[in-house]
């Protein structure tokens, strides 16, 4: 079966490049995505991700080989689908697969004999195969029997530009060898190795796999970090020398937390399922707690910095932040730590602005550190606004700040990722995450 025609449910930082991707490869795509105003926007061929540029979306509207849609029923003309959902937490940390959910639910009315399910989504294991496929085979089709169902994870690097959907292999595993065959069959039309494993639950497993092995050793880092402040050692400098050794050690930074959609989300998701065994995670589960430490660490350290060279607490404080999104160069502002330090300073009583070039609005607040949400809107990185501040907070060090600016107009700064490494003596006191303090000032 050629699977010419691909539906694509979910067209946000996963879908869009996909459907992007196999339109380019000559497949005719639908996307599907409830929210109207995105489908308007994209109709129109503007992007609303930094890491797609419109002059690509564009082009695959122009060609007539994709278009976007608010509703399911255009999957019926279509041969393959893939699900490419969020799969956040809820505020306990558990699993929401309330979108993986509707997505399979939307696609039962119209599942056909022939279809092929791929589901995308990052989640736990058993998520195919005990949440997708019984709501599918509610049509009174048989997966592996009169359609196709796979997992294939996710790998999408936001602000990657040198592995894309395009290169970056994938990995797949189907209910039914036949299904696995097919979807790997299809993902191969991107130009990327396809790496075929035993089942979904395996495929599930290595996409969790991948990330909690990132967010162990971000853990480790971190609490290197706080060691090193202690002890008067500098970090960075540190990992600069391991760095040096050519094999055994690969290099990880600390900083103001996790963010995006899977480090901070993963562990959790794994750790809610383990228990189904009568099994504790407690090695990722620790891990996790430390990279949630951090944001209240940073603060901590900027109400430390105030204290020592200005001689003022968090009250009545003002504090700009520089940079929200959860990594540099890129627009996506999930679970970013930011969020967390700017509802924590606000708390304290200090007053905040923010500046970030590619995320223009920023909300905090709504949960148990800040009841009241509050939207805020990026100021201009300008002299007025560093002089505004009694303390500068850099999170994301995104490269289209001028940092030498920074540090030459403003009197505080305290960096949380080394983005002021390397600028020559500056006028500001500079603190960084993971290093000695300045001694007190005469």
């Amino acid at each position: 079966m050629a699977d010419d025609r691909v539906g694509v449910i979910g067209l946000g930082y996963v879908g869009l490049p996909l459907a992007l991707a196999f339109a380019e490869a000559g497949c005719e795509v639908i996307g599907v995505d409830v929210d109207e105003g995105k489908v308007a926007a994209l109709m129109a061929g503007r992007s609303p991700i930094r890491d797609v540029p419109e002059e690509a979306l564009r082009a695959a509207l122009a060609s007539g080989r994709f278009r976007a849609t608010p509703t399911y029923a255009a999957l019926a003309e279509v041969e393959a689908m893939f699900i490419c959902v969020p799969t956040p937490y809820d505020a306990m940390r558990a699993p929401d697969l309330s979108y993986v959910k509707a997505a399979a639910e939307g696609i039962v009315p119209y599942l056909r004999q022939g279809h092929l399910v791929i589901l995308q989504s990052t989640t736990y294991p058993g998520t195919t195969e005990e949440v997708v496929r019984p709501i599918l085979e509610r049509s009174g089709l048989r997966a592996g029997e009169d359609f196709d169902l796979a997992f294939s994870p996710e790998r999408i690097d936001p602000g990657n530009r040198e592995w894309t959907v395009r290169n970056t292999p994938k990995v797949v595993g189907g209910v039914t060898p036949r299904s696995t065959a097919r979807a790997a069959a299809l993902l191969s039309r991107l130009g990327a190795p396809v790496h075929p494993v035993s089942s979904p639950r395996v495929a599930e497993m290595s996409k969790l796999l991948e990330n909690i092995f990132r967010s162990v050793n971000i853990a480790l880092v971190n609490e290197l970090a706080l060691l090193c402040e202690r002890m008067g050692i500098n970090i960075w400098e540190v990992i600069e020398a391991a760095k040096t050794k050519p094999f055994g050690f690969m290099a990880f930074y600390p900083g103001p937390g996790v963010g995006g959609h899977c480090i901070p989300v993963d562990p959790y998701y794994l750790s809610w399922k383990a228990r189904e065994y009568d099994f504790y995670t407690k090695f990722i589960e620790l891990a996790a707690e430390v990279n949630q430490a951090m944001p209240f660490h940073v603060v901590h350290r900027t109400a430390e910095a105030l204290d020592r060279y200005a001689g003022k607490g968090l009250r009545g404080a003002r504090a700009f932040v520089l940079g929200v999104a959860y990594k540099r160069e890129t627009d996506d502002p999930r679970n970013s730590p930011a969020g967390r330090i700017i509802e924590l300073l606000l708390t304290r009583g200090a007053e905040v602005a923010y500046h970030d070039p590619y995320v223009p609005r920023f909300r905090v607040g709504g949960d148990a550190f800040r009841r009241e949400e509050r939207e805020l809107a990026s100021v201009p990185l300008e002299e007025g606004w560093l002089r505004w501040a009694d303390v500068v907070v850099i999170v994301t060090g995104h490269r289209a700040v001028d940092y030498g600016k920074v540090v030459e107009t403003a009197r505080l700064v305290v960096d949380t990722c080394n983005a002021t490494a390397g600028l020559p003596r500056c006028s500001a006191i500079v603190v960084r995450l993971g290093a000695p303090m300045a001694p007190f000032p005469e």
